[in-house]
């Protein structure tokens, strides 16, 4: 899997300096995307999905890495869709073994999706697509939540 570390820390300390400076939401997921896909290895490629005020579909709203035509995903569809439905992060070791993938790319071959959530309301996700099978142990998840749990604080 690799020896790199995400430094959320870093990127939290990012983020609350850009809210300071009142960036506007989008250009705070787009920063934590790229800071996020900075790291290297085993993040290919963050795709950030927001609920919409309906609460029916998840929007791409900020991405890094390759773009993507799943710019709209049903909640309860794909993954992504998944893990807003059932209400909790999703790590998937190897997508070519998960039914509900929805491919952004031949050559991804894991995929985490982290929760944006405001206590017990989900506001958005991380979803993050590797090319490494089993790309995301414990601590690289934990880490990506520190991220999320910043950004529900600021958006």
């Amino acid at each position: 899997m690799g020896d790199t570390k995400l430094r959320a820390e870093s990127i939290v300390k990012t983020l609350h300096g850009a809210f300071c400076r009142d960036v506007p939401r989008q250009e705070l997921l787009q920063l934590a995307a790229e800071k996020i896909r900075q790291t290297g290895a085993p993040y290919t490629s963050v795709y950030m999905y927001m609920v919409d005020d309906s609460g029916d579909m998840l929007k791409l709203e900020a991405f890094d890495g390759r773009p993507t035509d799943l710019t709209d995903i049903p909640v309860g569809q794909g993954v992504c869709g998944k893990a807003v439905a059932e209400k909790t992060d999703l790590n998937v070791p190897d997508v070519c073994a998960a039914e509900e993938y929805l491919e952004c790319s031949v050559d991804t071959r894991s995929e985490l999706v982290v929760l944006i959530r405001r206590h017990e309301k989900i506001l958005g996700q991380i979803d993050i697509d590797s090319d490494v099978l089993d790309g995301f142990d414990e601590p690289k998840v934990v880490a990506v939540r520190q991220v999320a749990d910043a950004l529900a604080a600021l958006l």
